[in-house]
């Protein structure tokens, strides 16, 4: 059986969607998730923001042994999603280790420009 490969609690500080793209590309955001393990990772979400509460407890499940590329702009619990334009940094707890990836691509000019990094792990 595959074992999991990672940390469970794995934190993005810098996050920000664009209020504007420009040219054919949408400016976006993803959290990249492995799981190399037999059984499903169940995650949950936290939004943190400089100056409101957080958006808590948004579910996500990346099955066994896959990868799932999750939007940011997707994220939502009960309606609430993340405002554009406002920074925000992003925790991701999941139910056994996995490895934690965070893409920006920025469109807001013709230049385009992409950012990945791996998220920071918390052991």
């Amino acid at each position: 059986m595959p074992s999991a490969t990672g940390e469970k609690v794995w934190i993005i500080p810098d996050g920000y969607i664009p209020e504007l793209s420009s040219g054919a590309l949408t400016s976006h955001e993803s959290i990249c998730v492995l799981n190399t393990a037999s059984e499903d990772a169940e995650l949950t979400i936290t939004i943190f923001f400089e100056d409101r509460d957080p958006i808590e407890n948004i579910a996500e499940v990346v099955p066994a042994r896959r990868t799932k590329h999750i939007r940011t702009s997707s994220l939502n619990n009960d309606g609430t999603y993340i405002p554009v334009g406002v920074p925000y940094a992003i925790e991701v707890k999941s139910s056994i280790p996995i490895i934690v990836q965070y893409s920006r691509l920025d469109a807001t000019q013709a230049e385009n420009a992409l950012m990945s990094v791996i998220a920071y792990p918390i052991k």
